[in-house]
């Protein structure tokens, strides 16, 4: 029991770390990180960590229901954890847009914030899932995916009868 709570929680953890990055790729390109000094590098990992810190602020509850349910359910399909994460940051950029209170010139609304959004938790799914997701298992007997089902047993030869003698016929 402990060691699946602790498994989630460092999963949570990096997928929080991850989206954050990918959020700050959003912002900063690869390559305008490559070529600036290292100012550039130390502020983007500032940025990094700020954005995974409020990343799980708002995520914690509705991320502990995904996990929840998927160890549950032992649910370990990457696509389970995918979705969780691209439904997240959508209920996220819902709740950034509906906390715009009307205003019409700064609108988060447009192509780019979405796709960053969606993006970072696809992202953010993904890599809970590799950290933590893929080794979900149903111990207690519950729906199990392909992914994680054992290999079916091999059937036994068939059982060969040992001939009968013949009757001696007189």
């Amino acid at each position: 029991m402990i060691g699946r709570i602790l498994r989630v929680l460092f999963g949570f953890i990096f997928a929080c770390l991850a989206a954050g990055a990918t959020l700050v790729l959003f912002v900063y390109t690869p390559v305008e990180l490559a070529t600036d000094a290292s100012d550039r590098v130390q502020e983007a990992g500032i940025l990094t960590l700020y954005a995974a810190t409020h990343s799980a602020v708002f995520a914690a509850p509705f991320a502990l229901i995904g996990a929840a349910f998927g160890e549950w359910r032992g649910i370990s399909s990457w696509t389970y954890y995918a979705l969780v994460g691209v439904l997240i940051a959508a209920l996220g950029f819902l709740v950034q847009y509906w906390s715009e209170g009307g205003t019409v010139e700064a609108s988060i609304l447009n192509n780019y914030a979405l796709s960053a959004f969606l993006v970072t938790g696809l992202v953010a799914g993904l890599v809970y899932w590799l950290v933590s997701g893929r080794y979900v298992s149903a111990s207690d007997g519950s729906v199990q995916t392909a992914e994680s089902k054992p290999p079916a047993e091999p059937a036994p030869p068939p059982s060969v009868a040992p001939a009968k003698p013949a009757a001696d016929e007189a």
